[in-house]
């Protein structure tokens, strides 16, 4: 019976098979009962599709979000029914919010037990539908190649984003007759109207006081080159929106900073002077936004974007539909040179804020100095990823990101990203180091997922800021109620580099800003995964002025 079963061609071979033909190299999985003959099929194309065992689904989603960020081509996820999808449901999300193109594989019941509330059996399509951009299930085995590669398609079409695809088990285990795989077919361009263009070089040629944000897209659609001529030919400044300032070189003389949480009050002073905003790549989500107040009355807002749902729910003054590449280049070239004064400005002001010694600093360790001495201490192009957490504003605002693709973190503030993400992050790019910075929070979470690391032996390097709380919840608090009214956001941690080297990691502990620059050093000259255990202090939540309003 087993030589039969071997011959036998399954519904998880012709999956497997449509993953390499289309490109997917990278799946993650915690392994289950539900898909056997998936894993079956990895186990012999491992020579050309790798996996990688974590040890919880949501690490393995983040991951996988994280790998399809930086590469721009999505991972696969699989995981089994009930349980397993709910865990990786915080993933989904987060590559939904972000617009990053993945694939989540369910190994669902038999066909023949839905409906009847069978062993971990629910809803995934009523689950999944609000957080994916797609939820797809075949009908039977003969379909799994079509709709696999269906699904592989619309994780990259126009805005990318989650797709998920339930695999009823008996589907996957079952023979499959018609063996032929689809054919690959690039992501369709999306073009933008010669007439439309016409409109917002002409709205743009007008202004005085122009302002670019830029967002996801720009990454995706490696337009970085294209928005930088485009921000030459406009004069105009440029912002980057929340969690994406590796979309714009940071020591380009028309940027103008981050949108972050806090704005700083040049920014503020920025956003309300601005006579045209132009949103390029952004989906203008609720922080870059604020929650919906930008861009104000007296401004008109051109959107670019090759989501027509995105350009709706914005309702732009002007929209263009289209990729960010052809309309940035398209649009440099349809414009004029003019001043530049008011961009150089705003320029000047983001280089003074970034300087470290402007905010006041309790603890012996300052991250301020330590996110600005970054560039000098890790090799360039090193990719830096935030978890959520307030102590990423501290990255945010003071290290320069000046390389495409050199940034990860979830723009839905899911905590337990940072670690599991520097995973994905080396995967998608391995010539380049991987930096995460997470809150002790956060690697409660997910950070046991750096025996996943010591098992692949990957190199990556973790920091961290362990202040003991919930920051940015301990500083509502405080403002709201007073500074004796913490509740429930206070933590007792392990010793971190202890858990670390019980993991087999190398590990730092750091109580001083003087000691960092020899920890990250020799934690970057590690082969394999490596932890410093960085103390802050809990009065050093934030880098602003004003107390956080969200995480």
């Amino acid at each position: 019976m087993n030589d039969v079963a071997t011959a036998l061609v399954t519904g998880g071979d012709v999956l497997v098979d449509t993953l390499i033909e289309h490109g997917v190299d990278t799946t993650f999985t915690v392994s289950g009962e539900s898909f056997l003959a998936v894993l079956e099929a990895l186990r012999r194309a491992r020579n050309q599709i790798r996996l990688i065992t974590t040890r919880h689904e949501g690490g393995g989603a983040f991951a996988a979000e994280a790998y399809g960020k930086l590469s721009g081509q999505p991972a696969a996820l699989f995981v089994s029914r009930g349980p397993g999808a709910t865990n990786a449901a915080i993933g989904v999300h987060t590559a939904k919010q972000d617009s990053t193109p993945m694939l989540l594989f369910i190994g669902h019941v038999r066909s023949t037990s839905q409906g009847r509330e069978a062993f971990q059996e629910i809803d995934q399509a009523a689950m999944f539908a609000p957080v994916a951009k797609a939820v797809l299930q075949p009908n039977n085995s003969e379909q799994i190649a079509a709709v696999t590669a269906r699904a592989i398609a619309l994780a990259t079409a126009g805005r990318p984003g989650p797709v998920v695809v339930i695999l009823p088990r008996d589907l996957t285990d079952g023979p499959v007759r018609d063996t032929t795989i689809p054919s690959f077919r690039p992501r369709a361009r999306v073009a933008p109207d010669p007439t439309t263009l016409a409109e917002a070089a002409a709205m743009i040629q007008r202004a005085e006081r122009p302002l670019i944000i830029a967002g996801e897209m720009v990454s995706f659609d490696d337009a970085h080159y294209a928005l930088a001529k485009f921000a030459e030919a406009a004069g105009a400044a440029v912002m980057t929106a929340y969690r994406r300032q590796d979309c714009f070189p940071n020591d380009h003389p028309a940027y103008a900073g981050h949108l972050e949480i806090n704005r700083l009050p040049y920014q503020r002073q920025a956003l309300a002077d601005a006579d045209l905003m132009i949103a390029v790549g952004s989906r203008m989500d609720g922080i870059t936004s604020e929650d919906g107040a930008l861009p104000h009355a007296h401004q008109p807002l051109i959107q670019i974007y090759p989501d027509g749902d995105v350009l709706a729910n914005c309702q732009p003054y002007l929209s263009i539909l289209s990729d960010a590449k052809d309309a940035c280049l398209n649009l440099a070239g349809r414009l004029r040179p003019g001043s530049t004064a008011w961009r150089d400005g705003l320029n000047e002001a983001h280089g003074q804020s970034i300087k470290p010694g402007a905010v006041n600093v309790h603890g012996a360790v300052d991250l301020a100095r330590i996110s600005a001495s970054l560039h000098e201490l890790a090799p360039a192009g090193t990719i830096i990823l935030t978890d959520g957490g307030s102590f990423a504003r501290w990255v945010h605002r003071y290290h320069s990101f000046t390389a495409p693709r050199t940034q990860a973190g979830p723009a839905s503030g899911a905590m337990g990203y940072g670690v599991p993400g520097a995973i994905g992050a080396r995967l998608a790019v391995p010539g380049l180091p991987a930096i995460a910075f997470v809150g002790d929070g956060g690697f409660m979470m997910t950070g046991q997922e750096l025996v996943t690391a010591v098992e692949q032996n990957i190199d990556l390097v973790v920091v961290v800021c362990d202040n003991g709380v919930h920051g940015s919840i301990l500083e509502g608090q405080r403002q709201r109620f007073g500074p004796d009214h913490a509740y429930g956001t206070e933590l007792t941690s392990p010793d971190f580099a202890a858990l670390a080297r019980a993991y087999g990691c190398a590990a730092w502990t750091v109580e001083r800003t003087a000691d960092f620059d020899t920890a990250l050093r020799g934690a970057l000259a590690h082969s394999g995964p490596a932890l410093i255990h960085l103390l802050t202090d809990d009065r050093d939540i934030a880098p602003f002025d004003r107390g956080p309003d969200a995480v």
